[in-house]
């Protein structure tokens, strides 16, 4: 990147923040401090009002605004892309805002951008093999959750946990959102529980932003979450199984809702690697298929699928359970 360039990218950072420091654009331009101090002087020499703070960071004086950014094809080819990735990785809530903001940016276009945007539309696709959301759960809170985390504001969520399929009250204090396994959590400190949990957003029932604020700063941060409990708040359970091939197909996409990692053909059976946050809850799963699955390991699954079981014969042979 040439020095003119460079220093129309600068000036884009600077009004993209409210301090941007000077660390951040020499990691962003792989240059040194030095040259960086060199190009805000030419900004300022140029007339730019960028301001200083000893310590801090760079800022443009309140009231300066850059005339209407013009992207080049490859950046809207990369919008493009995003906007896929939105549709089917994201919620309705950030679906629909992010939908608006490209019929923004694609009014400022030149033609000929327009035309190649146009011509990529139908030849770019993701696809996703996340179960279809049910309808009791609207998937629709990202924005609200975001719009929190930027306010410091406390969350009310009726939650709806998978591992004991129980719908409680919960008041939390978030500090970030993560995209992993093909779902977005958001991590918060639960009062209710009284330590850090992260939440599925598509187990969310309803959401409110309260008007009491909290102070993030007496929480980990996102990245200390992530580095010290990892993906997950509770240990996961490496479950094997193997389907005959003919159920394996019949299982269908309900074997990514349980947790597929991995599938491979042993014989005429197709053993399937679960990641499963509850052993009974998957054991009770297995159950519906009857017989035919074999459990591989661990063995802890198979002592709970003879309580289960065990516990189904028992309600069936006391007359007194059906009364």
């Amino acid at each position: 990147m040439n020095r003119i360039d460079r220093l129309s990218a600068i000036l884009i950072q600077l009004q993209g923040k409210k301090v941007v420091r000077a660390a951040e654009i020499a990691e962003r331009f792989d240059i040194s401090l030095r040259t960086v101090y060199r190009d805000v002087r030419a900004l300022q020499e140029a007339g730019v009002p960028v301001g200083a703070e000893a310590g801090t960071g760079y800022y443009l004086v309140e009231g300066y605004h850059l005339p209407p950014v013009m992207f080049s094809r490859e950046e809207a080819a990369a919008l493009l892309t995003g906007e896929k990735l939105m549709a089917n990785l994201s919620d309705h809530s950030n679906r629909k805002e992010f939908s608006n903001a490209m019929q923004k940016i694609k009014a400022v276009l030149r033609g000929s951008e327009k035309d190649f945007l146009e011509s990529l539309e139908d030849n770019i696709a993701v696809v996703s093999r996340r179960r279809p959301v049910a309808e009791e759960f609207p998937n629709r809170f990202l924005s609200d959750i975001q719009y929190s985390l930027g306010k410091q504001q406390i969350l009310q969520l009726d939650y709806f946990a998978l591992h004991n399929e129980t719908l409680t009250k919960r008041d939390v204090e978030p500090i970030g959102i993560i995209f992993m396994s093909g779902y977005w959590y958001l991590i918060a400190w639960c009062r209710l529980r009284h330590g850090y949990r992260n939440f599925r957003m598509d187990r969310i029932k309803n959401v409110s932003v309260s008007a009491e604020t909290y102070d993030r700063t007496r929480h980990i941060t996102l990245r200390e979450y992530i580095d010290k409990y990892g993906e997950y708040d509770t240990p996961l359970f490496e479950v094997k199984v193997r389907f005959p091939a003919a159920l394996s197909r019949r299982i269908g996409e309900q074997k990514f809702h349980y947790g597929l990692v991995e599938e491979r053909t042993v014989g005429e059976c197709t053993e399937m690697t679960f990641m499963a946050p509850c052993l009974e809850w998957f054991g009770r799963w297995l159950l519906t298929w009857g017989a035919a699955p074999e459990i591989v390991a661990p063995l802890e699954l198979m002592e709970k699928m003879q309580l289960l079981a065990t516990e189904i014969k028992q309600h069936y042979l006391d007359p007194r359970s059906h009364s």
